[in-house]
C-alpha cells in the first residue's frame, strides 16, 4: 500500500503551520485530524475528514540516504498496464511483510516497450528478506510470463546522494 503525506504549507492558514506528516491512509487521517483540531483549531466533522482526505498525496519518493540498497530491473512487454495491475496485487499480497521503501517504473522512450523499475531497500539483507517473501516469488514467476525475454537485474549499494 502506497504510503501518503499531508503538508500543512499547502492549505493557507492563519497558523503558519509548516507541519507535514506521512504514513499509512488511515493512521495519517487519525493523526491529521488530530492535528487540525489542536493546532488548526478545526472542528472536528465530516467536511474536515473529506477535506483531510481529498488533501492526501502519494508520498514523494527521494528519502534514499548512503547505506541504502537500490535494484534496477529492466524488463521489455507489450502488456505494462498488466504488470503495473500484478506490482498492485503483490504490494497488497505482501503487505506489512515488504521491506521496499518506494519503486519507480519508467518507460524508455528510446526503446518502445522497454521499461526501468528502480526499487529502493533501506539496505541489502531488506532486498533478500523481500526477495525471499513468497508473494514475491509468485510475483517474479507471474512478471516473467507478461515479459518479452529475461529482465535485466543491476544491485546497487548507495554510497552518496546529494540533492541538486
Amino acid at each position: 500500500m502506497t504510503r501518503k503525506y499531508v503538508d500543512c504549507r499547502e492549505t493557507p492558514s492563519v497558523a503558519g503551520c509548516t507541519l507535514a506528516m506521512s504514513g499509512e491512509a488511515d493512521e495519517l487521517m487519525r493523526a491529521a485530524v488530530l492535528h487540525a483540531v489542536d493546532v488548526h483549531g478545526h472542528t472536528d466533522d465530516a467536511q474536515l475528514r473529506e477535506s483531510l482526505r481529498a488533501g492526501l498525496r502519494d508520498e514523494p519518493v527521494a528519502d534514499t540516504e548512503p547505506g541504502a540498497f537500490i535494484q534496477l530491473i529492466e524488463f521489455s512487454t507489450e502488456r505494462i498496464d498488466e504488470v503495473e495491475t500484478l506490482t498492485a496485487e503483490w504490494a497488497e499480497a505482501i503487505g506489512a511483510d515488504r521491506t521496499a521503501r518506494w519503486a519507480l517504473l519508467a518507460a524508455d522512450r528510446d526503446r518502445p516497450n522497454t521499461y526501468l523499475e528502480i526499487v529502493e531497500f533501506p539496505g541489502y539483507a531488506e532486498a533478500m528478506t523481500n526477495s525471499a517473501h513468497p508473494a514475491t516469488a509468485r510475483f517474479a514467476e507471474r512478471l516473467g510470463k507478461l515479459c518479452d525475454g529475461e529482465a535485466r537485474f543491476v544491485n546497487l549499494d548507495v554510497r552518496a546522494t546529494a540533492r541538486l
